[in-house]
């Protein structure tokens, strides 16, 4: 444990922005699971409606700097791929 109090302040923040991160990929990864098992059972318009949550889930990640941009770019690109085969 640091005995300073800017590094006590450090760790304090610190603690906070990785919770912060956290939160934002797991929301991130669950939207992506829920598009691709609607996916899966083959219903379109519950796919269309998830992928938009997806993408919009994907970009905020990115904008937060949880995953990099172009990670993000390849990550929609795949679930447009993927909603592309319902079609």
């Amino acid at each position: 444990m640091p005995n300073i109090k800017s590094a006590i302040k450090r760790v304090k923040t610190i603690e906070t922005k990785s919770n912060e991160n956290a939160m934002v990929r797991t929301a991130y990864k669950t939207a992506v699971k829920n598009f691709q098992k609607a996916v899966e059972t083959g219903d379109k318009e519950k796919a269309t409606e998830l992928f938009k949550v997806a993408t919009k889930a994907v970009e905020k990640a990115a904008k937060k700097g949880v995953i990099k941009d172009n990670t993000a770019s390849r990550k929609k690109s795949n679930l447009a791929r993927t909603l592309n085969t319902l079609n």
